[in-house]
């Protein structure tokens, strides 16, 4: 029998800080976009022959965030990042938050899609093959 689950990329734990609650007293839901920019970019800084600096870069396309329970300070979380869909010039990537001490506390899911696109010429381009061999 084959896995089809999605491949882990990246488990990233994250301290909640004071300054990301808002007047509701929990986190508010951009920091939630944060917290997923962090770990997608720890991730890639981690895949050797990526550079954020180089003419072909990773730009996100798309961003899809289910919230399904509030976080609150002080907490720590990790953010899971698992391979959904690789393109010929993106990759999806789903995400999970959860808590740190109890991964079956899923503050957040959803996806990211990020395209790889040549700065000069802002079109979209191949994606790269460090990237492509480490989703696979």
């Amino acid at each position: 029998m084959s896995d089809t689950s999605p491949k882990l990329l990246a488990r990233v734990p994250i301290t909640v800080r004071w300054r990301d609650m808002d007047a509701m007293g929990h986190v508010n839901n951009a920091k939630y976009i944060s917290f997923l920019e962090e770990a997608r970019v720890r991730w890639m800084l981690g895949v050797e022959g990526v550079s954020m600096n180089d003419r072909i870069a990773p730009v996100v396309a798309n961003t899809n965030v289910n919230y399904r329970a509030p976080i609150v300070w002080p907490n720590n979380i990790v953010v899971e990042l698992y391979v959904e869909r690789l393109g010929n010039a993106s990759v999806t990537i789903a995400h999970r938050i959860v808590d740190e001490k109890d991964a079956s506390v899923l503050y957040s899911d959803g996806n990211v899609v990020v395209v790889w696109m040549d700065t000069q010429t802002g079109r979209s381009a191949p994606l790269p093959e460090a990237v492509r061999q480490a989703s696979q």
